[in-house]
Order: structure tokens, then C-alpha cells, then sequence
């Protein structure tokens, strides 16, 4: 296994190093200020992303771009350590258009869109001029578990009428989105993984109601993670994507690169809290002695170091392997990296309140937010419990192959 970034990424990583010092950094507070005063999209987010494009820092995460489509082709492991620089900042990725559920949006589209369907969605999503939201999560039922999922999607000769209550749905506050992409029972009766589908649907579509933008621990997003009604609601069956039935499937498919990205995020996310608190442990004293001087606060620096250095490396793993043998061959290191990865975030963060103290806790540091985004993504794409369970599924079965093979290590009875 070779986790070395190319000379690609290492140029790419420089670039947007320098557009984040220069561009996106000296905004935060401007960001901030515009969201609690109800302006949104910012209004300096179409100049950011405008310069993004033209200097060739846009859509960096699909490797199958074709010529006429705008980006780069980074492989997984190319575009990771792009996602953790974009991860210190929770909406820097929406400037170089990497943001999600739109990147998930995309890679869906690009891997089964029909011709009709990739000019009306797909290319305008590629360049940026609308947003869209992924429909899947259930307020009545354990939608970590797909096959849960209760929303109806009827045909009635050329049309499919959708029925359903859908709750988390991020982007769907977002004044530019444009669609959702639907997943919902096609066929009740078939096969557990053959019953679902899903469906593109304009937000424009009679039916469609965002009920309420739902907060996370009292933080509201203003992309907004939104709880929607579909009542009756009325779409071409041109809209399907790909064929009746294989909802199942292509969920499955758009979650591999995206907990990548995720993950990588988070990291980024992470050495920002590590680095924070090193700055803050060196210049704050507590009973004559820097912080850093304290044994507590040293282990604090060590543990978190170790934890970040750990994941990166069990996330770019499974970057390589996505790239190399395909998403279903990583299936249990996708599985490691989600359960690994935020309660390492979380953790990290946590310390380095810890050393801010009452100024942690405070809109002063972005440390909050960053610690509530952890503990959300602890659930978001599955709760850590789905995932140790496949995890543990996955090793029984290796341990099930090899029966026999470890006894030559017992010592023999007498």
C-alpha cells in the first residue's frame, strides 16, 4: 500500500492552502455576521467561488469526470487531504463546490443519469449554479437501516406519486436548491434490497413541504437539515434514476467516497482544535506555570496527536483501496473509518475546550460548533453502533474461514 500523495495533490494541496489564508479565513467573521443577520448564501460566496473556478481549484473530488465537464479527476486518495484542509472551516467546501450532499448528488448522477437528466441536473450542479438534497432519513423509523424506509413512490401511468415524511435533510433550506433526489418504496412486496428507488424531484413540486429547519443542540444551519412532507406528490417516471428496485444499491454506492470525504473534514477539524489549543497552552498560566508546563495538559496534547495521526492514516487506507479494488473491497475500512473518526474528533475538541476553558464553550472559538458537528456526525451516515456491528460481522466471517488454522497456537490439553 503506497498512501504517498502525488505530485497532483501535493500542488493542488499548496494552491489551496494559499486560497484559504488568502480568501476564505479573512471571511469567517463576515460569514458569521451575514448568517445571524439572515442574509444567505453570503454575499461574497459567488465572488469566492467565481475566483475558486478560475483557479482551478473546483469539483476536486470525482476522479470520472468526463472532457466537458469541469474539475480535476483526483483519485480518493488524492482529494483526501484536500478535504481535511477545507475541513477547518465548516462552508469552505461549498466555495470550491465540494460540499455535500451535493458531491453525493453528483457522483449518483454521473454513474447512472440519463442523457435528459444529466443536462437538466447534473451539469448545473458541475458548475456550481444550483444546489440539491439528498432525501433518504425517516422520523418513524431506523433509517440507518435502508430497507426501513416507508415512503411510497406509486406509479400511475407516466407519473410516480411519492407519500412520505422525511426529517435531516441537509440543503434543503438553501435558497438555490434546486432538487431532491427521493429514496422511497417502489415495490413493497419484493425483495428486502429490491424494494426501493429513487426519484429526482424538483422543490418546486406541488406537494413538497419543508415543515421546519431542524437545530442540532440549539445550532441552526442555515443550509438547513429540514424535515419535509410529500404529500401527493406528482414527477415524470423520466425522473427515476436508474432502474426500479435499486434505491438499495446506489445508496450504498453514494456513501463509500462521500464518508472519505467526511471523514477527511473532520480531520481537518481536528488538528485545527490541536493546533488552537497548542497556541492557547503557551501563552495562558494557571497557578504561575503555562499550561503546557502541567503533565495533564502535555498527555492531552500527546493522546490528541496520536488519535489524529491514527485516523488519517486508517482514512487514507481506505481511500487506496476504494481507488485500487473498488468500494465493496473496503467495505469494512469505510465502516472503521465512520465509527473512528468522529469519536476521535470529538475527543480532540473536547480537550481543547478543556484548555480554553469558559472561552470554549463561547462563540468566541469555532470550537463549539465543531464539537456539535462531531457528536452529529457520530449519527449522520449511520449511528457508530450500525457500523462496530458490520465491523464485527465482517471479522466473524473472516474468523469462520479460518477455523482450525489458529488452534496450533493453543497449548495442547493434557
Amino acid at each position: 500500500m503506497n498512501f504517498a500523495y502525488s505530485e497532483k495533490s501535493l500542488e493542488l494541496q499548496a494552491r489551496l492552502n494559499d486560497f484559504m489564508d488568502a480568501h476564505v479565513v479573512p471571511r469567517i467573521g463576515q460569514w458569521q455576521q451575514e448568517v445571524s443577520a439572515g442574509i444567505y448564501p453570503v454575499s461574497f460566496m459567488d465572488d469566492l467561488k467565481a475566483l475558486a473556478k478560475e483557479e482551478g481549484l473546483w469539483n476536486l473530488f470525482l476522479p470520472g469526470l468526463h472532457d466537458d465537464e469541469p474539475g480535476t479527476r483526483l483519485t480518493n486518495l488524492e482529494y483526501a487531504p484536500l478535504a481535511e484542509i477545507m475541513g477547518r472551516v465548516s462552508w469552505a467546501s461549498e466555495v470550491f463546490n465540494c460540499n455535500a450532499p451535493d458531491t453525493g448528488n453528483m457522483e449518483l448522477l454521473h454513474l447512472c443519469a440519463t442523457p435528459e437528466q444529466r443536462e437538466r441536473w447534473l451539469l448545473p450542479l458541475l458548475n456550481g449554479e444550483i444546489r440539491s438534497a439528498f432525501a433518504m432519513t425517516e422520523p418513524d423509523v431506523a433509517s440507518s437501516d435502508a430497507t426501513n424506509i416507508q415512503t411510497l413512490i406509486r406509479r400511475d401511468g407516466d407519473d410516480y406519486v411519492i407519500n412520505g415524511r422525511k426529517w435531516f435533510i441537509t440543503n434543503a433550506a438553501h435558497p438555490q436548491c434546486d432538487f431532491l433526489i427521493v429514496m422511497g418504496k417502489t415495490d413493497p412486496d419484493a425483495d428486502t434490497r429490491r424494494q426501493q428507488s429513487m426519484v429526482i424531484v424538483p422543490m418546486n413540486t406541488p406537494g413538497v413541504q419543508v415543515v421546519r429547519n431542524i437545530s442540532v443542540m440549539h445550532h441552526v444551519s442555515p443550509e438547513g437539515h429540514n424535515e419535509i412532507v410529500l404529500r401527493d406528490v406528482r414527477v415524470p417516471v423520466s425522473n427515476l434514476l436508474g432502474e426500479e428496485g435499486s434505491g438499495f444499491a446506489l445508496a450504498q454506492a453514494r456513501l463509500g467516497p462521500g464518508r472519505i470525504h467526511h471523514c477527511m473534514r473532520s480531520i481537518g477539524a481536528a488538528e485545527l482544535a490541536l493546533q488552537l489549543m497548542l497556541d492557547r497552552i503557551q501563552e495562558r498560566k494557571t497557578f504561575g506555570r503555562f499550561l503546557y508546563q502541567h503533565g495533564s495538559t502535555a498527555e492531552r496534547v500527546a493522546e490528541s496527536r496520536l488519535q489524529i495521526e491514527q485516523a488519517r492514516l486508517l482514512v487514507l487506507k481506505a481511500a487506496w483501496m476504494i481507488d485500487e479494488l473498488g468500494a465493496k473491497a473496503a467495505r469494512k475500512e469505510i465502516s472503521m473509518i465512520k465509527a473512528v473518526v468522529p469519536r476521535m474528533q470529538e475527543q480532540v475538541i473536547d480537550r481543547a475546550i478543556q484548555s480554553f476553558g469558559a472561552m470554549g464553550l463561547s462563540p468566541d472559538t469555532p470550537l463549539a460548533d465543531l464539537w456539535i458537528n462531531a457528536r452529529a456526525l457520530r449519527l449522520a451516515d449511520g449511528p457508530d453502533e450500525v457500523h462496530l456491528r458490520s465491523i464485527a460481522r465482517m471479522e466473524l466471517k473472516q474468523a469462520q474461514e479460518r477455523v482450525g488454522h489458529t488452534s496450533r497456537y493453543m497449548t495442547p490439553k493434557q
